[in-house]
């Protein structure tokens, strides 16, 4: 098995594993792929794709909610439109900034020092708003108000920063404006499929000239191992959060990025 097959399989595990957990699976894959010796213009890429491959698993795991969600529109159901509608109203802000910043965004994809960073500032946060937040408003994806859907996803958009984490920042957003810390989880998993697709697709196509035949085999493992690993970690996440809130991932969060750090400054 070559070195890069290998990279591939250990990448796709690690996202697997994090990204739907408030710990930022981009700041993993950069800080993992510095260590694997993993950089440079095609890993970029790699990193942006194999993302699709873990959030594909929440259609699996949801398939029931999905299925319901696209039959009740059929039927104009109400419930089924509030949904649709809070999606895809999350999703709008980082589909416009995405597409504007594309390459000040790849630029930051390859600055490790800022994943640290950003991962312990994350984790204090994530702890602070574990202590203040006590009032739930919303206790459903369908019963929560535009306004709230639109902060959102105005907040995911500051995961653009590697290290802030996609699922950390829309649950910590949604936890402010009174989302019950089920309900918000759920919502990150779902907010996830347009904006992971729309930013594979998109990064997929205008690099499409820079990928290699290897670079497609790469991506294409890490892919099938990330949606593989994410299916076993989606409804754990969900009973852990559940039972026990934010605060083990915002402890890891500043164990791992005091780590990070170190060994940046270190080596």
């Amino acid at each position: 098995m070559s070195s890069d097959i290998i990279t591939a399989i250990l990448l796709g595990i690690i996202e697997g594993l994090t990204e739907f957990l408030p710990v930022s699976s981009t700041g993993h894959l950069i800080l993992a792929g510095e260590l694997l010796g993993f950089t440079g213009e095609g890993s970029v890429t790699f990193k942006i794709a194999i993302q699709l491959g873990a959030i594909l698993a929440v259609l699996v795991v949801y398939w029931r909610r999905f299925w319901n969600v696209g039959t009740g529109l059929l039927r104009r159901d109400a419930e089924a439109i509030a949904f649709t509608r809070n999606i895809m109203i999350g999703f709008f802000p980082a589909m416009i900034i995405g597409a504007v910043a594309y390459d000040a965004i790849r630029a930051v994809l390859q600055t490790p020092e800022i994943v640290a960073i950003a991962l312990v500032v994350g984790g204090v946060l994530i702890l602070l708003l574990e202590r203040l937040v006590r009032t739930v408003t919303v206790n459903s994806v369908e019963s929560m108000p535009l306004r709230t859907a639109i902060v959102i996803g105005c907040v995911q958009c500051i995961a653009m920063i590697p290290g802030v984490s996609r699922s950390g920042a829309t649950i910590l957003g949604a936890l402010a404006m009174g989302v019950e810390r089920k309900t918000a989880a759920e919502f990150s998993f779902f907010l996830a499929v347009p904006t992971m697709a729309g930013a594979t697709v998109y990064s997929l196509y205008r690099d499409r000239a820079l990928l290699s035949a290897d670079d497609m085999e790469m991506i294409a493992i890490g892919f099938g191992v990330a949606f593989l690993v994410a299916l076993a970690v989606v409804k754990a996440f969900v009973a852990i959060v559940a039972r026990h809130g934010f605060a083990p991932f915002a402890w890891y969060r500043i164990v791992v990025g005091s780590a990070a750090l170190v060994w940046l400054i270190m080596r």
